[in-house]
């Protein structure tokens, strides 16, 4: 039985504006109407394979859940981690929650490693190449999925294809690990064809991942095995033990295992490659999107409010205003309503530069966009200045906010739509649209949605300190009382 791990802890920091710390690009929906990571969940399906196990970082862990829900799936287990350590802790965190939930049903599972925010357009070639994968991974090989390449691409590492593998159909054995190239170089793999891209999906059985990470990076291993028998389950979700996994060193899949695996001397354990000609892409540039997506008859991509003119071969998103241009060419503009990125699409990739500055001096827009997803729905910020702050509320069917208080600040809700069940002081009430009611600081109150719509309410916060720190849980459905 086939055992996925989607690996969901990027930061997508190149696809900034659009993409951002809490909501990365994994969660964005780029080139369908669904998130990229509901695409990935979504091309699963029909290949046999037990219910995904996610990896996610612990401040996306409301998002992706949601996200889960609009699609009616519901995953094998959802992993959060306090902070991001790389591709190697997150996997050997899955697997062993899999040695721990298989028991004796299935004692040596298959892993299928995949990163939640890449583009596969042909899922029926994916899963052939699965098949393959699996043939391989039984024999006990370490297996992973090259992509053969189409143009002289810098921005992939490679992978040189060994000797073949005689009874399975566009497998080798892999001969070695290429770094990304300069262009020169990059042209050199392309025209000898003995290279292929690394999609970075990785296919083996669990006692192999244990005994060559153990072999390779037992620091790894030890870590993560001490962070994850100190954790524990919150809600939906699984959570290592924080410390412990603090302490485990960051490495990829690839340095960690599969790189020293194929250079080494012993070959108890062989790596292979399968050719994956399946439309791949990793989508890690706005030019990528503009690839892929449908364009007008001027070569445009446009989507939102956008109005073009006298203009080419372009990139045009609105989030929240129109966007017009006039006279341009080959350039990449995305709107959203806190930041505008215009660049020339042969230079989207140096976007990471501006990011890196605007880390540097700490401005926020690197952080988090307008809607917030809680595991209750979400809200987005409106206005805010000295002493206010207006949201939008949506609480989701069923949902309840924590019964809570503030020190600092009132706020005043106004219901749009549906209904609203408040608690303020011991006082219950209900209130439908254009009704309103106000909370004072230090009230003790609590908002619920009784009924199977959204309610979607506005909120107007006033007072000297607006931070979401000034909450003060006392009751709370999704163990969030020491939480965010």
């Amino acid at each position: 039985m086939i055992y996925p791990v989607l690996l969901a802890g990027g930061s997508g920091t190149r696809m900034w504006p659009l993409s951002r710390e809490h909501s990365p690009k994994q969660f964005l929906p780029l080139v369908s109407a669904k998130s990229m990571f509901q695409e990935t969940v979504s091309r699963l399906e029909g290949m046999g394979a037990k219910p995904p196990l996610v990896v996610c970082n612990d401040i996306h862990r409301f998002m992706l859940s949601d996200q889960l829900r609009e699609i009616n799936l519901k995953p094998l287990e959802v992993i959060t981690e306090p902070v991001g350590r790389n591709t190697a802790p997150a996997l050997t965190l899955a697997v062993l929650h899999i040695q721990n939930v298989c028991g004796g049903q299935d004692t040596d599972p298959i892993i299928l490693s995949m990163h939640s925010d890449h583009l596969i357009q042909d899922t029926s070639a994916f899963h052939s190449a699965v098949v393959k994968g699996v043939e391989l991974a039984q024999r006990g090989y370490l297996v992973t999925f090259g992509v053969p390449p189409d143009t002289p691409e810098t921005g992939y590492g490679y992978i040189r294809k060994g000797s073949q593998i005689n009874d399975i159909n566009q497998a080798n054995v892999i001969d070695q690990f290429v770094e990304k190239p300069d262009p020169q170089t990059a042209r050199e793999y392309l025209g000898s064809g003995d290279y292929l891209w690394n999609s970075g999906i990785f296919m083996m059985k669990q006692s192999v991942w244990f005994s060559e990470l153990g072999r390779h990076r037992p620091d790894i291993l030890a870590a993560a095995k001490l962070a994850y028998d100190a954790g524990s389950d919150h809600f939906e979700f699984f959570r290592p033990g924080v410390e412990e996994f603090l302490r485990c060193p960051s490495e990829s899949i690839d340095y960690a295992v599969m790189e020293p695996a194929t250079s080494s001397t012993d070959q108890s354990v062989r790596c292979a490659v399968i050719e994956l000609e399946a439309g791949w892409s990793d989508i890690g540039s706005w030019s990528a999107i503009w690839a892929r997506r449908e364009k007008d008859s001027n070569g445009n991509v446009t989507l939102g409010d956008v109005y073009a003119s006298g203009t080419t071969n372009s990139l045009l998103m609105a989030e929240q205003r129109l966007l017009a241009t006039v006279g341009v060419s080959d350039v990449v503009v995305i709107e959203t309503p806190d930041a505008v990125l215009v660049s020339r699409k042969d230079r989207v990739q140096e976007v990471k530069q501006i990011v890196e500055r605007l880390k540097a001096d700490r401005r926020t827009e690197t952080e988090v966009n307008t809607r917030v997803h809680r595991p209750w729905g979400s809200y987005e910020v409106l206005d805010s200045g000295q002493n206010f702050q207006v949201k939008r509320l949506t609480v989701n069917p069923g949902a309840s906010l924590s019964l809570q208080y503030h020190h600092h600040r009132a706020e005043h809700w106004v219901v749009v739509g549906g209904t609203a069940k408040v608690t303020r002081d011991g006082e219950v009430f209900t209130l439908t649209a254009n009704e309103s009611t106000y909370v004072s600081p230090s009230s003790i109150h609590r908002l619920e949605n009784p009924s199977d719509e959204p309610l979607l309410m506005i909120e107007v916060q006033t007072g000297d300190y607006l931070d979401e720190d000034d909450i003060v849980r006392l009751e709370d459905n999704y163990n969030r009382l020491n939480d965010a």
